[in-house]
């Protein structure tokens, strides 16, 4: 449970000992996952406005394989794509998915709905569901949460973050219920606020944690969740052990309730639960935690009374109990009769509330009226003051219908409150069903969803309490869960299915010792003003005042009439009313007086002047009074506003004077008696008429003043619904372009971070770059472009045309243009006016969709390789020339000369070789010198030379070779050998000169 706001938070996260839990756990061993979801926590996480920035804090800091699986359920724009899963996956290494239909789920995996569906789980499988509600009305994380709670039970754990409304607080009861864990996000780091404050004052919230810390609590609280705790602290075979008996007794002496005769199984999974959060792994610790921790024990006592209930549960209920019983119920009853209803375990009220619909439902279809009064019970006074003011959150669209919240309830601002004919029918109380007087003479019991927390003897006692408070045929009304064992002769089923019985006359039943002693009812006593310190006294105020204008009898009253304080003999004029002590002059006053003391109060309370009264005629005592009647507004300062002096004047006894009259001049005046009744005849018929008068001008004015405020009221009203329904849609529109602005700003951001990336690359390649349009208009242009090209930033959107370039040779517009056209590459080298060499390179700009969008021109610099290039072309020409040089002495030497390679090939010789050999260059040219002609050069000794002179880094000179050649007949030879070695190459290589010296013999 989460604390209240003023305190500390979060009240769950430090654990026992005081210490903050801490920045990384390592989970040692992972739990086995077996083929269904109970190996593992699945946590459902909420968002709306503001929820990208909390989803991306929450998975930057969760560990990349945390042993969970995780459902993201966001307010998505129902005809926008979404890109969440996208921008998730940038934030974790666990694997992002958005869910599709049937998608089982694994651990260490987040699943995103897609949008505009409503996503349930069954049995582990993710299925999307097609919405049925507009736009304003749908709720989908309370929708999803719910699924959740009823799939996962204890294994389910929903995150709140931010977000505008209150989706995700039912759902968030609905997860505590089934003894889930609920977490839920700071309001003051959430952008906005709404959401988690909606949830976090349910005061069923585990942990209240900022967005980047929640990672490591999920973590800690799945490694508390997997461990085992001792057998021995399990309840079983009804024995209780003694730890929690010492935390039976800590909840009676600071609650003053007893849970000891609750199920043990129930409350101890509560107490498992606490256990959990705080880190403790035996009851023993905890029991210390509580003696120590007075306010642990009150969340202890909310947790075991989590009141998870909403209007109309198990709507199919409700309607069997509408047509099939209450109906055929209510129709025997006479009109105007009194409905009394029990609603014990009310909780918040909305099953209260969803009986008086119910009832109101019935006497609308029935056309009959009743006086009804539902008493609405529970133990949790705080509960039961939530229920009193009858204001709900907007999410209870999801259980209402429509017609349901527009005839019982009034929309105020983001929440709904319960019209005031409905909460009129319930009586609100704090009341322990087990210890005090029960409520009796009932026509309807609903006690839902109670009896099955509590151990067999107290559920007997209830049903036995609930037989004895019924009326003959009175209803009671179970939970799905609940029935009535063996009391089948105190109740008969009117519906098995959804446990509605009627209560039977038995003997056993009338036997039943209740065992509560009933309190007396208050006695009502009048409203007294009562007089602070300053003000006049009572009696000094009134003893003034008459001794200032004269003393009669008289009383001191208020505008109601209330008598303040009486003075003198007043009995002539007032009496006790009959039946309950009433202290009001109008109930006192006596025949006669009644009538002119209202009007008179009236007038002076309006006037605000002295009214007189004069010759009233009071019977008293079987006598007939006449008395002057005046009333005086009290206006002295120090006065409260509104005391009237109401003062009684004696004229005479009527009865006495006529009597001596009748006596002394019976003969004179024979009908004075009679004159006397004409007169108050006449005075009683004046009386009437003006009153009469009075009544009909005041009931016009007020019929037409009702008739403006009924019309201006159903103007309002429907005007007010056109309202709620625009503002709903607006709002509902609100957050969803909220997500989808957020999405767009962060791929805005990533645009603008490649765009920055981009330029720099462009600038660091110093290369001239310029980027056009289809029209050849100018759309980027690097920093280096500027050399060839005078571009400034406002040239951007101008045509390429227009600016006057730097080149010598080339038109990058026309060019331009001509790639344009022909949708191919061209390139040409370019020369600056500074002399600078450039290669112009102009290629199309295609989309990601191979689209031609323009083209792109880009300047790489080439002046050194254009400079290299004429070096080079400079020393090749000289080369070329030494070469023909050497060539050309080479052809004029008589010497024959061949050079050969390190296997004796020949690679080239001269032209007096050829001549003197009749040989050709096509027949000798990579030859073996022994192989050439008919092999007359394979001479055994020549070869031997030859081999030698690589090897041993040698030449021989002057070897003389005579030798016949088929062809040129007996020649006499001197040979030159040497080895040499190019520098270049580094190939060893054979230069070998022959000189013929046959013609010098001869």
């Amino acid at each position: 449970m989460a604390e209240k706001k003023k305190k500390p938070k979060p009240a769950a996260k430090t654990s026992a000992a005081g210490k903050k839990a801490p920045a990384k756990t390592r989970v040692d061993k992972k739990p086995v996952f077996p083929g269904t979801t109970q190996g593992f926590y699945i946590v459902g996480i909420g968002a709306s406005a503001g929820g990208l920035e909390a989803f991306e804090a929450v998975f930057r800091n969760m560990p990349e394989t945390p042993c969970m699986a995780f459902v993201l359920v966001p307010h998505l724009d129902p005809t926008h794509i979404s890109i969440l899963p996208q921008l998730v996956q940038k934030c974790t290494k666990m694997h992002v998915v958005q869910v599709e239909d049937g998608s089982k789920v694994l651990p260490n995996t987040v699943y995103i709905v897609p949008p505009n569906k409503d996503l349930a789980i069954l049995h582990g499988t993710l299925q999307l569901i097609e919405p049925t509600g507009s736009r304003a009305v749908r709720l989908p994380i309370n929708y999803f949460f719910r699924s959740l709670a009823q799939d996962q039970r204890e294994k389910a754990i929903c995150i709140v973050l931010s977000g505008m409304g209150m989706d995700g607080t039912l759902g968030l009861r609905a997860i505590k219920e089934g003894l889930g864990m609920a977490m839920v996000q700071t309001p003051e780091t959430a952008k906005y606020d709404s959401m988690p404050r909606s949830a976090i004052e349910t005061k069923l919230v585990d942990y209240v944690l900022p967005p980047e810390k929640m990672g490591e609590y999920l973590i800690e609280y799945a490694k508390r969740g997997t461990c085992k705790i001792s057998p021995k602290d399990f309840p079983k075979d009804g024995a209780v052990p003694d730890a929690m008996q010492k935390i039976y007794i800590l909840l009676r002496s600071q609650t003053g309730h007893d849970f000891s005769l609750y199920k043990p199984n129930t409350v101890w999974r509560r107490i498992q639960r606490r256990m959990d959060v705080h880190q403790l792994d035996h009851i023993s610790k905890y029991v210390r935690y509580l003696q120590g921790n007075p306010q642990e024990v009150e969340i202890l006592y909310k947790e075991i009374l989590i009141g998870v209930t909403r209007f109309f549960r198990d709507p199919e209920a409700f309607q069997i109990l509408k047509e099939k019983v209450l109906l055929g119920y209510l129709r025997d009853l006479p009109d105007n009769d009194s409905i009394r209803v029990w609603v014990p375990g009310c909780s918040s009220g909305e099953e209260a509330y969803s009986v008086a619909m119910i009832i109101s439902e019935c006497m609308e279809t029935l056309d009959q009226y009743f006086n009804v009064q539902i008493f609405a019970t529970d133990i949790d006074a705080d509960a039961i003051a939530t229920a009193r003011v009858g204001i709900y959150p907007e999410s209870i669209t999801a259980d209402v219908n429509a017609d349901r919240l527009r005839r019982f309830f009034l929309k105020e601002d983001s929440t709904y409150r319960v019209k005031k004919n409905v909460r009129e029918m319930l009586i609100f109380a704090p009341h322990d069903i087990l210890k005090d007087p029960p409520f009796t003479k009932l026509d309807l019991v609903c006690c839902r969803n109670l009896l099955i927390y509590l151990e067999s003897v107290l559920q007997k006692k209830l049903l036995s309490l609930f037989h004895y408070s019924l009326k003959p045929k009175g209803i009671l009304f179970l939970g799905s869960s609940e029935n009535i064992g063996g009391f089948a002769d105190l109740f008969s089923a009117s519906d098995r299915k959804w446990k509605m019985f009627t209560r039977k006359d038995s003997a056993r039943g009338a036997q039943t010792i209740m065992g509560f002693s009933p309190s007396p009812p208050a006695e009502k006593v009048p409203e007294i003003h009562v007089w602070k310190s300053g003000e006049t006294s009572i009696r000094q105020l009134a003893e003034g005042f008459l001794t200032r204008s004269y003393a009669p009898p008289s009383v001191l009253v208020n505008e109601k009439g209330d008598i303040q304080y009486v003075h003198g003999r007043t009995g002539k004029y007032l009496e006790p009313a009959p039946g309950e002590s009433k202290f009001n002059i109008l109930d006192m006053a006596r025949e006669g007086l009644r009538a002119e003391l209202s009007r008179a109060i009236r007038k002076a309370v309006a006037e605000k002047q002295v009214v007189t009264c004069k010759n009233l005629r009071i019977k008293s005592n079987g006598d007939v009074q006449s008395v002057d009647l005046f009333v005086k507004p009290v206006m002295e300062r120090g006065v409260p506003p509104g005391l009237l002096m109401v003062l009684f004047e004696d004229v005479g006894s009527a009865g006495k004077l006529m009597q001596v009259e009748t006596k002394g001049k019976s003969q004179k005046k024979p009908d004075k008696h009679l004159e006397i009744v004409e007169r108050e005849l006449q005075y009683t018929k004046e009386s009437l008429q003006s009153t009469i008068e009075e009544l009909e001008t005041v009931n016009e004015a007020l019929n037409a003043t009702n008739e403006e405020l009924q019309s201006t009221n159903e103007e309002l009203q429907s005007t007010n619904e056109e309202l709620e329904t625009s503002k709903e849609e607006q709002q509902s529109l609100n957050e969803e372009v909220v997500t989808v602005n957020t999405e767009l700003q962060n791929k805005v951001d990533e645009l603008s971070r490649i765009n920055n990336d981009m330029k720099n690359l462009l600038d660091s390649t110093e290369i001239p770059t310029i980027f056009l349009d289809r029209e050849l208009n100018i759309k980027r242009f690097s920093s280096h472009a500027t050399k060839l090209l005078p571009l400034i930033p406002s040239d951007i959107g101008r045509p390429i045309g227009h600016i006057v370039s730097h080149l010598k040779q080339g038109n990058p517009a026309k060019d331009a243009e001509e790639v344009l056209k022909k949708t191919a590459i061209k390139e040409l080298e370019v020369e600056a006016n500074d002399g600078h060499w450039y290669s112009m390179r102009i290629l199309p700009y295609r989309t990601a969709d191979n689209v031609i969008d323009g083209v792109v021109v880009s300047f790489l610099d080439i002046h050194d390789r254009k400079t290299v290039s004429a070096k080079i072309e400079l020393l090749n020409q000289s080369l070329q020339e030494a070469r023909d040089f050497a060539d050309a002495i080479i052809a004029t030497l008589r010497e024959s000369l061949v050079v050969l390679d390190q296997e004796l090939r020949i690679l080239l010789a001269n032209r007096s070789f050829y001549k003197v050999f009749e040989e050709s260059p096509e027949s000798t040219e990579g030859q073996f010198i022994y192989d050439l002609g008919n092999r007359q050069w394979d001479i055994p000794a020549l070869r031997e030379l030859l081999e030698r002179i690589i090897p041993e880094n040698g030449a021989f000179e002057d070897y003389a070779v005579e030798h016949t050649f088929p062809t040129i007949g007996f020649r006499k030879m001197r040979l030159n050998a040497r080895k040499l070695t190019p520098e270049k190459t580094g190939r060893a290589l054979i230069l070998v000169a022959i000189e013929d010296v046959t013609e010098k013999r001869a």
